[in-house]
């Protein structure tokens, strides 16, 4: 059974930077091509960042782009989420999730894409 552990959320001031860990147990890790996601008070949650298998490939929504970089140790079942810059419209439940995939390149946007789910890490950005 596929479990997500994540951590590293908190409270920082607009401007200051932020890492998320997310780990994953139970199976093997490269096997998995992961996602970030946030979910804000009265929003839908929204996609951040994507990450292959292989670690080779990644992508990110617009409002992070050049702000916000994935990426993934696959000998420590681990990926990682760093946050420069962060703004107050940042805050929310930041989620990891995984998809078992046969295609290590492959990278995947929509939620619904995703079979497994972290429990969500709180980040609070203040302005």
């Amino acid at each position: 059974q596929v479990q997500l552990l994540e951590s590293g959320g908190g409270w920082v001031q607009a401007g200051d930077s932020l890492s998320l860990s997310c780990t994953l147990s139970g199976r093997t890790f490269s096997d998995y091509s992961m996602g970030w996601f946030r979910q804000a008070p009265g929003k839908e949650r929204e996609f951040v960042a994507a990450i292959s298998g292989s670690g080779g490939r990644s992508n990110y929504a617009d409002s992070v782009k050049g702000r916000f970089t994935t990426s993934r140790n696959n000998a420590r079942n681990t990926m990682y989420l760093r946050m420069n810059s962060l703004k107050p419209e940042d805050k929310a439940v930041y989620y990891c999730a995984a998809r078992r995939t046969d295609d290590s390149r492959a990278l995947y946007y929509s939620s619904s894409s995703y079979g497994y789910w972290g429990q969500g890490t709180q980040v609070t950005v203040s302005s």
